[in-house]
This record gives C-alpha cells, structure tokens and sequence, in this order.
C-alpha cells in the first residue's frame, strides 16, 4: 500500500502540478501489475482454456435484434424522428429556460444524477438530459421488436438495457463532475487510491462493496444464542437458546437458500427473523447449509430433500417429541420443500409438517423473471463451459449473475464510488451478506436450472422423482402461508402466486412491499414497508391486488397470527442440548463461517 499523498495547496500549482506527476506515475506502476493479475485471474479463472467468445450468446442476440428492427424500416424511422424532435426540443429548452429546472419539468429522476453537480454547470445538465433522453428512445425502441420469440426478445432488452447502463455519463471520470472535483481536490489521490481499491478486488476475485473487515460472523452478525446440536456432510442445525418460560408445543424448523448464507434472517438483532420468532415463543431451528465442496459433488434434488430435509425433520421431532413441525422454505429451498411436502404425501406421512411457510418462492417457473434470460443454449452452454470438470459452480458466478440484474445499483454505483471516486467502503451489514458468496454442487446446479427454469417441469405430476416418488404437487394438503415481494425480480410476485394454485390444501397469500430481501427482512420495528392481504381469495395476482387490503408496516405479525393457532398448548421452553442430540458448538457454528 502507497504512502497517502499530503493534500496539496491547490493555491500552488506548481505543487498541485508534482502531486499529481508523482501519483500519475505511481497509478501507471499500478495498472502494469493490474494489467498482469488481470490476465492471471482470467488465466486461473478458465483453467488456461481460451475465454468463452461471445458468452451468454449475446452478439448473437444483438445481432438478430438490430435485424428484427431493420424488418420495419418505417416504425424505425418514426422512432428516429421522434428522437431527433425531442433531442431539437430539449436544445432549445435548454438555451432559453433555467437549466436547472428542466430536468425537473421532464420528470426525470434518476439517482446517478443526484448530486447537485450535475445541474450547477450547464454543460453537465445539458450531458445527463441527454443521455436518459437517449436512454428513453433506445429502451421505447427495444420494447418494440418484433420477429422474434419471447425469450430471445426479453434477452435482446436485457442486453440493450446493460449497454444503456453502461454507457451513463455519470460511470466515466472525464463526464462525471463529482469525480472531476475530486480529482482536482486530491490532485488524483481519488483515483489513485480507486485502482488500489480495483487491484484489491481482482486478487479477491470478486466486487467488493462494503467494508468487510466492519463484520465477523459470530460476531456482529448472525449473533442469536443457540448450539449446533447435529451436523453431516450436508448440514448443521442449529436450535436456538429460548426467551421465555414456555413455549409453543410446536417447533419451527428453517430452511434457507443454500445458495447464500442463512444469517440473511438474522443480521442484527434489531432485524433479526429468528430472534423475533424466539421472542414469541417459538422453539427455532436452523439449518446452515455447508459451502459446498468435493464432498458433495454427488448432490442433487434428492440429496437435499432426503439428506438434508428429512433428516433434520426427523431430529427436530425427535429433540422436541413433538408428533409435527412448522416449517419455513425460502427461495430455492421454498421450492425444493414443496418437493418434499409431495414426497411425503404420497407416502401419507404429511402429518409430519404442520405448516409450511414459503419466503419468495417458486414452483411453476413459466413467469420466472429476469433470471429466465440466462437459460437458452448458449446461456447453457456458457455456464457448462464455466463449471468445467469442476464438482461445485463458484458462488462468484451466481453473485455476478444476480448483480447483474440490478446493474445500476449493484456495479456501477461501486464502480463510481470505489475505484473513481476512491471513497472507503461503507460498513453495511446486508452488503457483507451479499458479497459472503457460497459455492453449490454442480450436478446439482445443472439439473436445477435445466428441469426447473428451462423444461418447467415440477408442475408435471410425476415428471421429477424424488427417492423413487413422482412429484405431484396437487396431493400437498399442508397449510401453507405464501410470501411474495411485490418489487422482487428474483422471485416475481407473479411466480410466488401460482403456488396457492399448484396446492390442494389450504393456504394463505401475502404480498409484501420491497423485494426479494428486503420484502422479506422487514421487522415490525422498522415500519418501512407495507403488505397487502386478500381475505376474499383469488384466481390471479392482479384480481388478488384489485381486492387487497394494504397494511403499513412488517407482514411479520399477520404470520404469526396465522401460525400460532396450529401451534398447539404451551410447554416449557427447550433447552438446546439438553436431550438426546448434545451441543457441539456455539451457534452459529463452523459451516456458515466458511468463505469462499
């Protein structure tokens, strides 16, 4: 690490002049040995194998779009007349209004361009009315294509929108003015210190965005009391140190995504799920997934329902004598309890499972979102190049894939901000959640995307098996309470609905304000979000959404109301390790702890 250049006496430009010679110099030194990890990280990357050319088939993509246009000469050259006449309108507003103001009377509102920066200097505003001008023609232009099927037109707008993105004045350091003034301020320390920030992330593989020294583990985060009380190659579980003298009879057993860490439900102990639910005197459990290695290159569908599942299913029953237990599935392993609730209905053991709790998750995967782009040949034929011959899919890889959909917020905002502006990371709990990336099997990986996002077939009585058993989802009787996000692009709220049709039994719909996470993580005590309940029931989201009642605040308790009145009588509260299955160590135990 440099020594931190003293800040200049911008009143001397001789000096300003030798402070910014001095870290020109130095960057340059930077950038050749960036130059050379870059080439080693890609090299390691790809196992010495050339790079994947055109990944994701998306010159292809762009190619057959831009022809798909050129189909309709006519509407393209409407729509470049309409261009050219607002592009003339905004000049002139620009010359004879107050400049600051247009972008106002416009409507626009874009964060990018939230500095005050941006409309001090007419150069600048008129730069960034330009662009989302431009933007707005493109993107009108994209929706409009005709001549091509569904998947591949959602692909061309997903590739048209990135390339937009990408091209914002506001994510290179000549067009942006905040780091123009920064630049000037330091005399080129921010950059300086923003290719450091850049060499730092290539050696770690990976966009760092906050500041992962602030969090530990055990520590500061995913910090409820409890004892591991069983593991396996698959799993530990973890049950929670209660808070009350008593407790419901019934048990809550969770199952999180194993394609990130569980302490997504417990960040903070101001937002943590599993500590609220001890709170009201449910017995929690836990199971935290291993990070997956060559120990589980065999893992499949079946692995993580019977290994994983109903292993732990069977412990917790047996830990609490409890004859059934609640459960909660979120994301994917929502759609692979829905799995096993089938599973067990066909073999009439569903009396096992009291309820089932699902967190943004899906089983008919016809209106699976943004995600669905990734899934045709080459996008296929990428991801099995990618993996090789190797047993586990690098977690780097789904977390870019994630990121990517949300570009602006997730990329190009610690573009900005970490390598231009060379600003110190932001301690930010759920961001270190984020970056915490956890590898999953291969074997399982290919099958997943393949059978679910690409053929649809868990909706297909018996099209999947399971330990020998047919899926047919339409046996599941099993009271289910079904959460979706309104604004979720991982999940659509959309998606999360049709399981209250893919069920014969009863079950509750709740949509909730935010997101994938955020719809999610939104504790009563914070208040910032909304839900919407449907007592009245329906066919579709929109008839649910045209007869909801909307409520302020955390759809936590609506819940809890559901839940309790299954729960059985009052017992004494569970001491974990106290019975058959000891501690083996504190929560949140050794699995969770390994990064990749």
């Amino acid at each position: 690490m440099p020594e931190p250049t003293k800040t200049p006496d911008l009143a001397d430009p001789a000096a300003l002049q030798a402070v910014a010679q001095q870290n020109f110099q130095k960057a340059t030194d930077l950038m050749g040995r960036g130059q050379q990890m870059v080439l080693e990280f890609l090299s390691k990357e790809h196992g010495q194998e050339p790079l994947i050319p055109d990944p994701l088939g998306m010159m292809t993509t762009w190619t057959r779009a831009w022809t798909a246009m050129l189909t309709d000469p006519v509407r393209l050259m409407e729509q470049q007349q309409r261009y050219m006449t607002d592009a003339l309108a905004l000049w002139q507003r620009f010359m004879v209004s107050d400049s600051d103001k247009t972008s106002e009377k416009m409507g626009v509102k874009d964060k990018r361009f939230a500095s005050a920066a941006w409309a001090e200097t007419p150069a600048f505003d008129f730069l960034r009315q330009s662009y989302l001008l431009t933007a707005s023609h493109v993107m009108e232009a994209a929706q409009g294509i005709d001549g091509m099927d569904a998947q591949e037109k959602a692909k061309a707008q997903f590739l048209i929108k990135q390339f937009v993105d990408a091209m914002s004045p506001s994510n290179f350091a000549l067009t942006n003015p905040d780091v123009l003034k920064a630049t000037v301020d330091t005399g080129g320390t921010n950059l300086l210190k923003g290719l450091e920030h850049l060499l730092d992330d290539l050696r770690a593989g990976r966009m760092r965005m906050t500041d992962e020294n602030a969090f530990e583990v055990g520590r500061n985060v995913a910090i409820t009391p409890g004892k591991v009380v069983f593991q396996n190659r698959l799993f530990q579980l973890i049950q929670y140190s209660p808070t009350t003298e008593t407790v419901f009879e019934t048990p809550l057993l969770i199952f999180p995504p194993w394609i990130n860490k569980f302490y997504i439900l417990d960040l903070t102990a101001e937002k943590s799920f599993i500590r609220w639910c001890v709170e009201q005197g449910i017995t929690v459990f836990m199971v935290s997934w291993k990070n997956a290695d060559e120990t589980l290159a065999d893992a499949t569908l079946d692995t993580y329902v019977d290994e994983g599942m109903f292993t732990a299913l069977r412990i917790v029953r047996e830990i609490c004598d409890a004859p059934a237990v609640h459960t909660i599935g979120y994301c994917v392993a929502g759609t692979t309890l829905a799995a096993a609730l089938a599973v067990l209905a066909a073999k009439g053991e569903a009396d096992r499972i009291a309820s089932a709790t699902f967190f943004t998750a899906q089983v008919d995967f016809a209106d699976a979102g943004e995600l669905k782009i990734f899934i045709d040949d080459a996008g296929l034929d990428t991801m099995a190049r990618i993996k090789g011959d190797r047993s586990v899919m690098d977690g780097r890889y789904l977390a870019s894939t994630f990121n990517l959909l949300r570009s602006n917020d997730l990329i190009w905002n610690y573009v900005v901000n970490n390598y231009m502006l060379g600003k110190d990371y932001f301690p930010f709990d759920l961001l270190y959640w984020n970056s915490d990336a956890t590898n999953v099997p291969a074997k399982w990986h290919s099958a997943y995307i393949q059978q679910m996002y690409r053929d649809n077939l868990l909706v297909v009585p018996g099209a999947i098996q399971v330990g020998g058993v047919g899926i047919d989802l339409s046996l599941v009787q099993t009271p289910s309470y079904i959460q979706g996000g309104k604004e979720d692009h991982i999940a659509p709220a959309r998606s999360a609905f049709k399981l209250t049709k893919a069920f014969s039994g009863e079950t509750r719909f709740v949509l909730a304000g935010s997101g994938h996470i955020a719809g999610v993580v939104n504790p009563p005590s914070s208040g910032k979000y909304q839900y919407w309940t449907n007592e009245a029931g329906a066919d579709s989201l929109d008839a649910f959404v045209a007869g909801a009642k909307e409520t302020k605040g955390s759809w936590w308790p609506d819940w809890l109301a559901w839940l309790t009145p299954r729960s059985g009588s009052q017992v004494k509260a569970r001491v974990p390790g106290a019975g058959a299955y000891k501690a083996i160590e504190d929560a949140p135990g050794r699995y969770v702890k390994e990064r990749i």
